[in-house]
């Protein structure tokens, strides 16, 4: 009877989240385009939408999250916020939890998503062609240029799109360039089971535990080009040590039963 009940609810669950997007996006549509001029004053304004947004969008879906997580990230501000992606969950609590002042990084494609997408296009934040390494390349030094200019921190999924089971994908070496380029700390992020709440290629959500660990943060100060793929290496065996064994890549795995 309870999952009966359930499955009933989660259609009223998703009108209730896309009425509530739609709704807040149409009220800051006018802002960003008053403060056009400015794309400093873009950014802080898309943090305070995102806030806005993130936190009731968690809410509508049901999933449950680790407490005090905005109060750790601002903690360590300014600094490179790097997180796993395996869900469409992963956007609105990465623009949630990002303390304001954060840079956001997405692949070209976000612009198409419905409200959110067309806000993040006038934003002033960031977005990335993957399909073009000129593109990718002017996006990177695009990022480096507006957080030293604007001192501001940024967030990046480094495995560059999301995952379809929950496992962790190999990182590529943007975050690391940003890292040698600022030398700003990076702050590992790792979020466990937001792939169960709402994977990717799926619509709606459902209800679900997502741990959020905050690890302490990588100095880079000492970070050398020539050891960029060491460093690279470092920062995703954090990530595989703190994620439980169903979302380590499976290559481990693999590696795992061919030793034995």
């Amino acid at each position: 009877m309870r999952r009966a009940l359930e499955k009933l609810i989660i259609p009223f669950r998703f009108l209730i989240c896309w009425l509530y997007l739609g709704t807040i996006s149409a009220c800051f549509f006018p802002v960003f385009l008053v403060l056009w001029p400015s794309r400093r004053r873009r950014v802080l304004a898309s943090n305070i939408y995102g806030q806005c947004t993130g936190r009731m969008m968690i809410f509508l879906s049901g999933t449950t999250l680790t407490p005090g997580l905005r109060a750790k990230l601002a903690a360590h501000q300014p600094a490179i916020f790097v997180s796993n992606h395996t869900s469409y969950l992963d956007i609105y609590f990465g623009i949630w939890v990002a303390p304001t002042g954060t840079l956001a990084t997405a692949k070209r494609e976000t612009a198409l998503v419905p409200f959110l997408g067309q806000l993040y296009a006038l934003s002033g934040n960031i977005l990335i062609n993957r399909a073009s390494k000129r593109d990718a390349a002017a996006a990177l030094h695009e990022t480096i240029d507006l957080m030293q200019r604007f001192g501001t921190s940024v967030w990046i999924w480094p495995e560059g799109t999301r995952s379809g089971d929950g496992r962790l994908l190999p990182f590529k070496r943007g975050f690391a360039h940003v890292a040698l380029a600022t030398r700003l700390p990076i702050v590992p992020v790792v979020v466990s089971g937001a792939h169960r709440c709402w994977p990717r290629g799926r619509a709606y959500t459902t209800p679900a535990d997502v741990r959020v660990q905050v690890l302490p943060p990588v100095p880079t100060t000492d970070w050398t080009l020539e050891k960029l793929d060491q460093h690279v290496a470092d920062v995703e065996a954090r990530f595989i040590a703190a994620l439980p064994a169903d979302q380590r890549p499976a290559r481990l795995n693999r590696t795992s039963e061919i030793a034995m």
